[in-house]
């Protein structure tokens, strides 16, 4: 048995406002604390977004309300909202979406991206970006000397790309979520259409650069965008895996296997995201206790998450969240949840 810190996981989707029968934030924050979380920061893309002030303080109400865990929001960037999105106080992060995903923020052209890179100065920013978007973005970051974090890094090249951006000095950090270090498109046939995903499970050879370049990941982070068994299996898929109750044992078996050590989580999960997003010191007395020589199969009907499906389904992990308190109280042990919705705080404060 070790404790860990609090862990952060700095890209996931609540659904909530707008979408709860895929997920809310009393279910979505259950399914992090039983994962080890005691605080996620959650994605623009709710319905309605959370692109201006209502959009956002709907989210919030919804956060303040639900969450068994703490929080930060995310403001989301539209091609319209550059002047409006600059007053979101409350946002932890700007989001940008360059690339096509989940919803419909996707921004277009690059002077939209300029437009919001040049504006948007209070908090850091992160951005969807995949391919020849990803080396448009840096371009534009090193000529406005502003920082980026790049999100769900999953291919070899962009890998190389933010290693090389580094190297001069730009800065950018980055973070890659567990299923790309873990699965590739050798499971496309096993998954079936529950395997899409955005951006797309990579080939071996991608996977592989992302564990052979470990020291230009700053975090780990879930990216988990639940949808129901009957969305992932309909004609038309959407995009996304619940994760955040798989993240740190599929982490943990790479700890057994000699892949990371248990610093490398401690410094990706919690120490990393922090300083990136600014939410300063941890809470008190906040820890998380596993057993980290537990093995076990995931069953989604056990989870807490409302997400009725896992890409990991049936999958032996290594590695079991026995135990949470944050800030002194006993928020999860032995497979139950205690914390109440609506005790969550937010990191950052009010819209």
């Amino acid at each position: 048995m070790i404790s860990l810190p609090g862990l952060v996981d700095a890209h996931t989707h609540m659904r909530d406002p707008g979408q709860t029968h895929k997920e809310s934030w009393a279910t979505g924050t259950a399914a992090a604390l039983a994962g080890g979380f005691t605080t996620v920061l959650a994605m623009p893309n709710t319905d309605p977004p959370a692109t201006d002030h209502a959009g956002f303080t709907a989210a919030a109400k919804a956060a303040a309300a639900g969450a068994r865990c703490d929080f930060g929001l995310f403001a989301g960037a539209t091609t319209t909202n550059v002047a409006k999105v600059s007053s979101l106080s409350g946002a932890v992060a700007l989001k940008m979406y360059l690339d096509p995903t989940f919803g419909d923020l996707r921004l277009p052209t690059m002077d939209g991206w300029w437009d919001h890179m040049e504006t948007w100065l209070a908090r850091p920013i992160a951005v969807h970006a995949e391919g020849p978007a990803l080396g448009a973005i840096v371009l534009i970051a090193e000529l406005l000397d502003r920082s980026i974090h790049i999100c769900h890094v999953s291919r070899r090249d962009e890998i190389l790309l933010i290693r090389r951006a580094r190297e001069k000095g730009i800065m950018i950090t980055c973070e890659v979520a567990p299923h790309h270090l873990v699965l590739d498109e050798d499971d496309l046939t096993r998954l079936g259409g529950t395997a899409a995903v955005r951006p797309a499970l990579g080939l071996p050879a991608d996977r592989a650069a992302l564990w052979e370049h470990l020291e230009v990941i700053d975090c780990f982070a879930t990216d988990h965008a639940p949808h129901t068994l009957s969305e992932k299996t309909g004609p038309n898929p959407p995009p996304g895996f619940p994760g955040l109750e798989t993240a740190l044992p599929l982490l943990l078996g790479a700890v057994h296997d000699g892949k990371l050590e248990v610093a490398d989580l401690v410094a990706r999960l919690h120490t990393n995201p922090r300083r990136i997003f600014g939410l300063g010191d941890a809470p008190a007395d906040t820890r998380v206790e596993v057993d980290l020589d537990a093995t076990w199969r995931f069953d989604p009907a056990r989870a807490h998450t409302r997400c009725d499906w896992s890409p990991f389904t049936g999958m032996e992990l290594r590695g079991r969240v026995e135990r949470v308190v944050l800030r002194g109280e006993e928020v999860f042990a032995d497979g139950e949840v205690f914390a109440p919705p609506g005790t969550g705080c937010d990191e950052i404060g009010e819209a």
